[in-house]
């Protein structure tokens, strides 16, 4: 059997992965808080860990791996939203707003995943489905000690846990001298943190031992993974941003909640995302969700290999030139397998995923398997990494045409343009291609003409 070695946040090593029971693998993914639509950054721990979801199950098998990744459905955004929509005049109590607005997002997130060939986990628990179980364990992390009710709050002693901070590598003491932490009269110490909070007549609530009310983020994972997977599991994943608090806080509650568990043995992050060099924001204009590119005709395809292209423990860079070089990629692929019967996959491209989901490496080996035009092999491992499925292959159908004299026209105006100054020739020709449906791509590298989802070949026999 393959033996698949994984970089342990816990440790800081990368170790032999060696599950609890090889007859049953369990996972737990930190999943999104559906107040609105998914954005890049958001889709990035999606595509690694459905990754490692594909190669667990190919290496131990499909019905040996369980898989959850939660909704959190209870939040303040989701909160301010549906009682924006009541204050606007929409129909309905605050609980059937916010339970609309979360059914949309869902709706919204499982579209825009599906689209980049995610597989469904084997459950997406909604935080809202395990109050019950949420209040079980509070009460029971009071009643040994390591959390405390106060004021209609009910907060975890951090002190109680000695091994807080060392997922993250922090002591509580430099937290609180180098963080922001939330001053309460309530709090016992600076960094406990909320594991129930009080509900206003506006906020969506239930009965407990505390008052009316609802659970901190935290306690949330917890409680699902703890009713789903057990006291121990396997792995535990996430974006890098949620190692501290949350996965901090996951970890306290639930190794005191839970003693004689062991919770994750091992715990992978993926780093964060930028966009053409830059943090991904607003203010930059560079903030992009999944739906936006998929509305600009960028395949989900074509995003996932884009992602596949950097290690997940590496900070990753979205351009416009790395999706066209997938796309290009994507459509030779494409077309070399269209009629192949896939075999088996190539041995470089497990070992590669094995090591650490170095899907970068995975990546060179289909290049190589493609190189020797080991066309059945190719699309074997591709299927691997979410790549050619018959599913996601409409975009590639897109007519295809011979624009080798048109791009070569374009460049030899261009050429003589950058001498002349006068880009009035190439203005034009370059309008028409546009006007055709067609994309036109020019950079220092030179001239790429792509028929896009508008193309009218009419058009472009029209071009003079």
């Amino acid at each position: 059997m393959v033996t698949i070695r994984l970089t342990n946040s816990k440790t800081r090593r990368k170790e032999d992965f060696q599950p609890i029971d090889p007859s049953h693998l369990r996972m737990y993914v930190c999943g999104p808080t559906v107040y609105d639509r998914a954005h890049l950054g958001n889709a990035r721990p999606v595509v690694v860990f459905d990754t490692l979801y594909r190669l667990l199950r190919h290496v131990y098998g499909p019905d040996r791996v369980t898989y959850v990744r939660n909704f959190t459905d209870v939040d303040d955004k989701i909160n301010a939203e549906a009682l924006r929509r009541q204050q606007a005049g929409a129909p309905g109590t605050l609980e059937e707003l916010i339970r609309q607005r979360t059914e949309e997002t869902i709706a919204w997130y499982h579209a825009d995943m599906d689209a980049l060939g995610a597989l469904r986990p084997t459950h997406e628990p909604r935080a809202t489905e395990y109050i019950g179980q949420m209040i079980g364990m509070i009460e029971g992390l009071i009643a040994s000690g390591h959390a405390y009710a106060r004021e209609g709050h009910a907060l975890f002693r951090v002190r109680s846990y000695q091994d807080y901070g060392k997922l993250s590598g922090r002591s509580v003491d430099d937290m609180i001298a180098g963080a922001r932490v939330e001053v309460a009269p309530f709090k016992e110490d600076p960094m406990d943190f909320v594991l129930w909070k009080p509900s206003s007549g506006q906020e969506p609530g239930w009965d407990s031992p505390w008052g009316r009310g609802r659970p901190g983020w935290h306690i949330e994972c917890s409680a699902m993974s703890h009713e789903l997977l057990g006291e121990s599991f396997d792995i535990h994943g996430g974006g890098l941003d949620l190692q501290f608090p949350h996965h901090e806080n996951e970890i306290a509650q639930s190794a005191c909640a839970h003693p004689h568990g062991d919770f994750a043995r091992y715990w992978l992050h993926n780093e964060m995302l930028q966009v053409e060099g830059k943090k991904m924001s607003k203010s930059l204009g560079n903030f992009f969700t999944v739906r936006d590119l998929l509305d600009q005709g960028i395949p989900g395809e074509v995003i996932r290999f884009v992602f596949l292209m950097t290690h997940y423990r590496s900070p990753m860079d979205w351009t416009a030139e790395k999706a066209r070089q997938a796309e290009a990629t994507l459509r030779k692929w494409r077309a070399a397998t269209a009629s192949v019967t896939a075999s088996v996959p190539l041995p470089g491209v497990v070992e590669a995923l094995a090591d650490d989901l170095n899907t970068a490496g995975a990546l060179a080996a289909l290049h190589a398997a493609a190189g020797e035009a080991d066309w059945s092999g190719l699309k074997a491992s591709a299927a691997l990494l979410g790549l050619l499925g018959d599913d996601m292959g409409d975009w590639a159908l897109a007519p295809q045409v011979d624009l080798s004299a048109l791009t070569e026209r374009l460049a030899a105006l261009r050429s003589a343009a950058m001498a002349t100054k006068d880009f009035s020739a190439v203005d034009a020709l370059k309008s028409a291609l546009i006007a055709a449906g067609v994309e036109v791509r020019m950079s220092k590298a030179g001239v790429e003409l792509v028929p896009g989802p508008d193309f009218d070949p009419a058009k472009l026999e029209a071009i003079p």
